[in-house]
């Protein structure tokens, strides 16, 4: 199930290269770890409980193992997937390090899923341990999983952190003492830990199809991007990393968890999103570096109280996930006192470019950076013809930090024997060798950072008895980057309101971020003479019709 489907001759090469380091996080751990055991690993703020906690490398690689001995006694096997769906809490961090010691294959999911999201992610996944929050923001996570449980047989155990009985994250696996109940504790984990090829994170990404696609990565793969990240931005065991973007999205799992680890770094955590408190965090902790997608950096740059807070401390916010406007760069340069960086990536590549700390102004406000090392990219046309500098056309990279494979897609992998992978965005490059990410190819819509999967919404949505035709396009928005607008054709004698699409919507359990903000109701929407929607023409009158600045 989680064959490479890299051809041999890039693993190879990559191998050679040396880009491939041939280690774990715990590998790293074995190496940085002895000297900070009484160090704060990581600091996070339950919002649930208004608890904060402060866990040290020494506590958190004591209960990793006991929370993997803990798997192992509900039966894990290497290759097993273990899903969980925590916010940036530190038993987020602990689990993953639990399923490098066992062997089994880490899948974090969004807390914004709900029933419909999680039982395709599941079942494809064949997840057999599920850990959610008992409750978060409102919402019994452990009732919708027990809800789609009968209809995931491989679906064997469910625990819930905050949880209580026989479902109590706490209780089977913190409150045992599982390294005394189980012989030769030690030598089994050390028998079953995660090799540096072994695919070891299933993550989801939403494509142009109806359905998310699982990205597969191995350790190195994503250290083969860490590492070069780290020696881009100097970075050291002695900056402390602050993460207030979901770790379930590959840039929470990679520089906000993988990177301050592998580091022996602090990494500070904030589970739900307030610029305020933002703000005493970077404060309280003496943060140094983030990384985030661009409402993250407006609201810490444009908020009120800024300046009541000493941020001195902070030095990089690395910023990715949606184009971020230049006046806003410029804007955050001036009022954060840091460097700002742009980035561009996915869940797939990686961190692919991003401007350097020594870049002149004019690339750091007007580009989206230049390659990291080993890292490639080209600008294709429709034909596949490599084009020349500032020639528009689609984005392909290739590198050692790409993923190897999507789960059960080997159709879907869009990377050919050369390694050259289709990203579906569109971009040009400078002479020098910087990129701009002029749009998407792909219909999908960016809000805040995190992917609307456009043609899953547009089915649901023609489910709808009233509906005839519907379309979703993406919305400039100053702050998200991206707000969906939904435009509709009726069926004769009905009618159909932004209720009434809220009330389906939550009815057949889509996740709310999903949901359209606007609605038009229209009599024809522009199309080709063969009746395919035509979306450049129909998001130009969003835009006009529906301004958010």
């Amino acid at each position: 199930m989680f064959e490479s489907q890299l051809p041999p001759h890039l693993q190879a090469r990559y191998q050679a290269s040396g880009h491939w380091h041939n280690k774990t996080l715990l590998d790293f751990l074995d190496e940085v770890a002895p000297s900070r055991l009484d160090k704060v690993a990581v600091t996070d703020i339950n919002s649930m409980t208004g608890r904060k906690n402060s866990v040290s490398y020494r506590q958190l690689l004591q209960t990793s193992k006991r929370i993997a001995l803990g798997l192992i006694s509900l039966g894990v096997e290497r290759g097993d997937v273990v899903s969980y769906q925590l916010p940036n809490w530190w038993e987020f961090v602990a689990l993953h390090l639990a399923c490098l010691h066992v062997g089994a294959v880490t899948n974090p999911v969004m807390p914004i899923f709900r029933h419909r999201e999680l039982s395709f992610m599941l079942g494809l996944a064949e997840t057999k341990v599920m850990i959610v929050p008992q409750n978060w923001r409102g919402f019994d996570h452990l009732a919708m999983v027990r809800e789609i449980q009968p209809n995931l047989p491989k679906l064997e155990h469910v625990f819930a952190v905050g949880g209580s009985g026989d479902a109590s994250f706490e209780k089977y696996f913190l409150e045992r003492r599982w390294e005394q109940e189980i012989p030769d504790a030690e030598k089994m984990l050390k028998d079953r830990r995660m090799q540096p090829n072994e695919v070891m994170e299933l993550l989801y990404t939403s494509g142009t199809t109806g359905e998310p696609k699982g990205a597969l990565h191995t350790s190195n793969t994503h250290f083969a991007n860490l590492r070069q990240i780290v020696q881009r931005f100097r970075l050291t065991g002695d900056h402390v990393f602050f993460m207030p973007s979901p770790m379930a999205h590959q840039t929470g799992f990679l520089v906000g968890m993988e990177m301050p680890l592998s580091l022996g770094g602090k990494m500070v955590l904030q589970d739900i999103w307030d610029p305020e408190v933002g703000l005493g965090r970077i404060q309280d902790e003496g943060v140094n570096f983030m990384m985030a997608a661009t409402p993250f950096m407006a609201d810490l740059t444009d908020h009120p109280a800024l300046p009541k807070y000493d941020i001195s401390t902070f030095d990089i916010f690395l910023s990715a996930g949606a184009p971020i406007p230049r006046a806003l760069v410029q804007r955050a340069t001036e009022r954060l006192k840091a460097h700002i960086i742009s980035a561009y990536g996915m869940t797939e590549n990686l961190l692919v470019t991003s401007t350097r700390l020594e870049d002149p102004p004019e690339k750091v406000f007007g580009t989206d950076g230049v390659p990291v090392p080993g890292m490639e990219l080209r600008i294709v046309d429709h034909t596949g013809k490599v084009l020349g500098p500032e020639q528009e056309g689609e984005i392909q990279s290739r590198g050692p930090g790409q993923f190897v494979g999507y789960l059960k897609r080997p159709e879907k992998f869009d990377t050919d024997e050369e390694g050259w992978f289709k990203t579906g965005d569109l971009g040009k490059l400078d002479p020098d060798g910087y990129v701009r990410i002029t749009g998407r190819a792909k219909d999908i819509i960016i809000r805040g950072g995190e992917n609307i999967p456009v043609v899953e919404v547009e089915q649901l949505l023609h489910k709808h008895p009233a509906i005839q035709v519907a379309a979703v396009v993406g919305v400039p928005d100053p702050r998200l980057g991206e707000r969906a607008a939904a435009y509709v054709i009726l069926r004769p004698g009905h009618s159909f309101t932004m209720e009434e699409m809220q009330r389906f919507l939550a009815e057949h359990q889509m996740a709310k971020q999903y949901w359209p903000e606007f609605l038009a109701v229209s009599e024809t929407l522009p199309s080709t003479p063969s009746g395919k929607i035509q979306k450049f023409r129909l998001r130009e009158m969003a835009k006009e019709q529906f301004k958010t600045a």
